[in-house]
């Protein structure tokens, strides 16, 4: 997965969070992988935590924190996506004017983590089902957060499922909002915005607000993989 990772065209990955603020990943994970994460969601031994994200009013689905240690698949997609997007989270903070911030190694950015008291894994399976969604929202859970995360679809659209597309809304200042409606493939990925990303003004970059979500399911029943990298409270 590490090689599969590297050998990613990086450098339009790089354009594309500059220019778009998210970038589409081609498919990463195969069949095997994509059935054996969905097969994971039925082992409850794997996972910390269960969400019924419509008792806190977060839409309609569920979905599960995997506990430490992590399986060898989100270990490997965790610690080989930090490198290049800890390069664009500190290229993102100088055009805000701000010093480098991120290590170079995830297991470094984790300590920092630790140091603050988020200690609890964050990489999540989310399961939806006809008449699902999920809300637009932001995966914080504590003081800090890293700059970015990777979603990944394990099913294939129209096959398994229909409408579920990923939604990726941005507030500007003073402006409306303008909003991306992305539809995966199956083992396909999105890195996108934790909270902010900078956006090139006429006096400089200015900070500019996303939320993300998923629209209502359709039919079928969609599993996705998130990937995020700072841990929780």
């Amino acid at each position: 997965m590490r090689e599969r990772i590297a050998a990613l065209d990086w450098k339009n990955l790089q354009q594309s969070l500059d220019e778009q603020g998210f970038a589409v990943l081609p498919p990463l994970l195969n069949d095997r992988e994509c059935h054996k994460m969905i097969e994971s969601y039925q082992n409850p031994a794997l996972f910390r935590n269960t969400i019924d994200m419509a008792r806190y009013r977060f839409g309609i689905g569920e979905y599960k924190y995997y506990q430490s240690p992590l399986p060898n698949l989100l270990l490997e997609l965790r610690e080989g996506f930090y490198p290049e997007l800890a390069k664009a989270a500190n290229r993102w903070l100088g055009q805000l004017g701000r010093e480098p911030y991120y290590p170079a190694a995830l297991s470094e950015y984790l300590d920092h983590c630790h140091q603050l008291g988020q200690t609890r894994p964050t990489p999540l399976i989310l399961k939806y089902e006809a008449g699902g969604y999920n809300c637009l929202h932001q995966d914080l859970y504590g003081e800090e957060f890293f700059p970015f995360q990777v979603v990944f679809v394990l099913n294939q659209k129209e096959q398994d499922y229909t409408g579920g597309e990923f939604l990726l809304v941005e507030q500007r200042p003073r402006a409306q909002s303008r909003g991306h409606v992305i539809a995966l493939e199956q083992g396909a990925g999105l890195i996108f915005p934790t909270q902010h990303r900078p956006v090139a003004g006429t006096r400089g970059y200015y900070r500019t607000t996303l939320r993300h979500g998923v629209s209502t399911i359709a039919s079928g029943t969609r599993y996705s993989l998130g990937i995020i990298f700072h841990d929780a409270k």
